[in-house]
Formats: structure tokens, sequence, C-alpha cells
């Protein structure tokens, strides 16, 4: 616990996947993941490096999990989704009090769904979206319907 600040751990239940990485040199590194699959340089942002960034890495990650979540979430509502779904993520590097901090920016594109349908299951997604469990509370979040 830091400065009497209470945390609440959720422990898996069981656990179905690890993914596991090595980073090494910080943002102005690289990283590989255990299977070879994900070998990236990484370059901070604004930098004149070629490499991306651990804000790009993440947005990619988020807006990944949501588009599978979205897929779960259709079949449960008997929606059929449009093949051109897609989400723009944007992941703000910035400082807050003083600190480094993040915030998130999930704008998610459902063309050809009625708006009140899609804009239910946008919501029921962020419910259940690992990464969107993750970040609430922790940073300023919006997932929007565009």
């Amino acid at each position: 616990m830091f400065s009497g600040e209470e945390y609440t751990v959720t422990q898996l239940e069981k656990v179905l996947y690890t993914g596991k990485t090595r980073t090494s040199g910080g943002r102005d590194g690289a990283c590989r993941s255990s299977d070879g699959r994900l070998d990236i340089v990484l370059s901070s942002p604004g930098a004149s490096g070629s490499g991306t960034n651990p804000e790009q890495l993440f947005g990619a990650a988020w807006s990944a999990c949501f588009i599978s979540a979205l897929k779960i979430e259709a079949v449960r509502m008997r929606v059929s989704l449009p093949v051109d779904l897609a989400i723009d993520a944007e992941l703000c590097f910035g400082t807050i009090g003083g600190a480094y901090g993040l915030a998130a920016r999930l704008k998610v594109n459902l063309p050809n769904l009625e708006r009140a349908v899609a804009q239910a299951l946008v919501d029921a997604v962020h419910q259940s979206c690992p990464y969107s469990k993750a970040t609430r509370g922790n940073i300023d979040v919006s997932v929007t319907l565009v």
C-alpha cells in the first residue's frame, strides 16, 4: 500500500495465457517476446528513431482486445457486426500533479449499425474488456461511438 491508500487486487481464477516480453533500454530500447513473434525497436515520441513507443503499443493492444470483446458481446446480443468496424485509439502521455500520467480515448466506428444498438454494444464492452477494467478509475478514459 502507498500513502495509506487501499488497493484491491483481483486474482485470476484461471490463467488462460501469459504473454512474456523482455524490454531493455526503456523508451529508446527494444522489446522482444519469448516466442519471437514480437521483436521491435522502441523510440521516444517525437525522437528521430524509427521505433514505436509504449503509448502506440498500449493503444494497439487495447483496441485489439476491445474489438475481440465486441465480437463476443455481439454474439450474446445477436447483433451482426460490420466487417469494416475499427477503433482509433489515442493514448496521451503527459503530466499531472508534477508526475507523469496517461489519458486515453477510444473512438469506436461501427458503420451501418443502428446507433442505439451500437451504443449499447460499446457500453457493454467497455464494462467487460480487460483493458477497460484495468484502466477504470486509474486514468482519464473516453470511449466514444463515432
